[in-house]
C-alpha cells in the first residue's frame, strides 16, 4: 500500500497561550488512524520530536508533537531550558491542564481515531505523559523515555486508566533506583497496568544522539535507543489494536 506522509502545523490554545503542534500522518490512509501524542524535552518542541512524529507516521500512526511552552518558544541553553520548564515543575496542575489541551486537540483532528490515542514523551516530556495518565485521562497508553518520575502531589487516590511503559536508564542520576521503586508502588496503588524497563549502564537522555555530558548525566546510548524504540513499537501494537 502506498503511503503519503503529510506534515502540518496545528495551532491550538490553552487559556491565553497560543501553542503549535507538529502533525504527521499518512494522507493516503482511507480511515482515521490511531494517534500518538509526543511530549518534548525541556528545550521545547524541537526537531527531535518532529522527527519522531515522522517516523511514527511511517509506522502507520497519526503523530502529534505537542507544544508545552508556546508557539515558536524554544530554549537555547540549559539555563534557558530550565527557566522554561520550571513553571510546570512547580505547578503540576498547569502542566496537566496543558497536556489535556493537547489531548483534546488531537481527539478533534479528522485524521485521528479518537478512541485509539496514546502518548509518549522524552525527559520532561516523560513526566508530562505520566502526569496525563495520573489525572485519570482516557487514553490507551503512555510511554516515558528517560522521564522524570516525581509524583505531582494532586493525584493521590486517582485511578490510572492508561497502560504505562517507562523506559529508563538505570544509571540516570536524575531518577535513582529509589524513585523507580516509588513509581512502581505509585502505579500499583493506582491500579495501573504498568511496565518499567531499566537499561543497565545507561544514563539520562539515552535516545538523544546529541547527549554527551557524563558530568551532567546525559549520554546517548545507541543500544538502549534501539531497544527502547522496539519496546515502544511492541507496546503501541498492543494498546492501540
Amino acid at each position: 500500500m502506498t503511503t503519503q506522509i503529510k506534515t502540518d502545523a496545528v495551532q491550538y490554545r490553552h487559556e491565553q497561550t497560543v501553542l503549535e503542534g507538529f502533525f504527521a500522518h499518512d494522507a493516503a490512509a482511507a480511515t482515521p488512524q490511531p494517534a500518538i501524542m509526543i511530549a518534548h524535552a525541556w528545550g521545547g518542541r524541537d526537531d527531535f520530536v518532529c522527527d519522531k512524529a515522522r517516523r511514527l507516521a511511517e509506522l502507520g500512526y497519526a503523530a502529534f508533537a505537542l507544544d508545552m511552552y508556546g508557539q515558536g518558544v524554544l530554549g537555547s541553553s540549559p539555563e534557558e531550558n530550565g527557566r522554561l520548564m520550571t513553571p510546570f515543575i512547580e505547578n503540576r496542575p498547569l502542566l496537566q491542564a496543558r497536556m489535556l489541551a493537547a489531548l483534546n486537540t488531537v481527539r478533534e483532528l479528522p485524521q485521528v481515531d479518537a478512541e485509539r490515542i496514546a502518548a509518549m514523551g522524552f525527559c520532561f516530556g516523560g513526566l508530562c505523559v505520566l502526569d496525563l495518565a495520573r489525572t485519570g485521562a482516557v487514553l490507551r497508553g503512555v510511554i516515558s523515555f528517560h522521564g522524570l518520575f516525581d509524583p505531582p502531589g494532586n493525584t493521590h487516590g486517582q485511578r490510572i486508566k492508561a497502560r504505562v511503559l517507562a523506559l529508563h536508564g538505570y544509571d540516570d542520576p536524575m531518577v535513582p533506583p529509589a524513585k523507580v521503586i516509588a513509581l512502581a508502588e505509585e502505579l500499583t496503588a493506582a491500579g495501573a497496568d504498568w511496565q518499567i524497563h531499566a537499561y543497565g549502564n545507561t544514563m539520562h537522555a539515552f535516545t538523544n544522539p546529541r547527549a554527551s555530558d557524563p558530568g551532567f548525566g546525559t549520554v546517548y546510548d545507541a543500544t538502549a535507543d534501539r531497544r527502547s524504540w522496539q519496546s515502544m513499537q511492541n507496546f503501541l501494537a498492543e494498546v492501540l489494536n
